[in-house]
């Protein structure tokens, strides 16, 4: 599965992005479930607030790395739908 630009994701009720101190890494926390996650999903997963796009997200991280668009937009689509999939994103 792959998210869309139009895509407006949002961490359902339940789920949350912590910062575990004890591993020094980020977490993402689901009922009964944790995805330990590296730094770069941890950047994208801040930007899941509900309001802003896939789109959106992808400027933000592009602006914030000054990075071409098109050389992370593919990486966080397919991140986004792959958390979609595993139901602890919906759009």
């Amino acid at each position: 599965m792959r998210a869309e630009e139009t895509d407006v994701p949002r961490l359902p009720r339940g789920v949350k992005l912590k910062y575990d101190q004890v591993r020094a890494r980020h977490v993402l926390l689901a009922p009964e479930r944790a995805f330990d996650i590296d730094e770069t999903a941890a950047a994208v997963l801040e930007l899941v607030d509900g309001k802003r796009t896939c789109a959106e997200i992808v400027d933000a991280l592009a602006a914030r790395y000054d990075e071409k668009r098109e050389v992370i937009a593919d990486d966080v689509k397919d991140m986004i739908g792959g958390l979609i999939a595993r139901r602890v994103i919906e759009t």
